[in-house]
């Protein structure tokens, strides 16, 4: 089993900054690739971004593509996510998940761990 606890949210005006962090627990945190995920009120989950076990390879949905920047530490067992220039629309709750090897990145339900999200609220 892992764990993942998320943690970094909170209230931010447009234009401003968050660093969310996910810490991991449990199992070997490098066997896994790594992916944030996030969800608004009455919506589905959507993809954020995703980086490989080693941390060279990084996925970005478009929306966010040259504003947010996903980053692990495999020696901290933590994997972030910088958030710059956020929007409105950026609220959600934003959740961390790992996925073993092969599988498609933006597909929530590749992911085999989850964490219990922490909450984003960009106000305009």
């Amino acid at each position: 089993q892992v764990q993942l606890v998320e943690s970094g949210g909170g209230l931010v005006q447009a234009g401003g900054s968050l660093r969310l962090s996910c810490a991991a627990s449990g199992r070997t945190f490098s066997n896994y690739g790594a992916g944030w995920f996030r969800q608004a009120l009455g919506k589905e989950r959507e993809f954020v971004a995703a980086i490989n076990w080693s941390g060279d390879s990084t996925y970005y949905a478009n929306s966010v593509k040259g504003r947010f920047t996903i980053s692990r530490d495999n020696a901290k067992n933590t994997v972030y996510l910088q958030m710059n220039s956020l929007k409105p629309e950026d609220t959600a709750a934003y959740y961390c998940a790992l996925k073993g090897f092969g599988g498609r990145w933006f597909v929530p339900e590749e992911y085999a761990y989850w964490g219990q999200g922490t909450q984003v609220t960009v106000s305009s």
